[in-house]
C-alpha cells in the first residue's frame, strides 16, 4: 500500500466515527426529550419473556 492509499482509508475511518458520535448524540437527546432514559424498564421485560 502507498501513503496515499492509507491515508484516505483513516480519512474514512475519521468520518464514519464523527458520523457515528453525531448520531449517537442525536439519539440520546431524542431519548431525553422523550423522557424514555430507562434501559432497566426495557430489559426487565424481555428477562421475564425468557430471552
Amino acid at each position: 500500500m502507498s501513503r496515499k492509499e492509507s491515508k484516505g482509508v483513516s480519512t474514512w475511518l475519521v468520518i464514519g466515527a464523527i458520523v457515528l458520535i453525531v448520531l449517537l448524540l442525536v439519539w440520546l437527546s431524542v431519548a431525553d426529550l422523550l423522557g424514555d432514559t430507562d434501559v432497566a424498564a426495557f430489559a426487565t421485560p424481555l428477562l421475564n419473556m425468557g430471552f
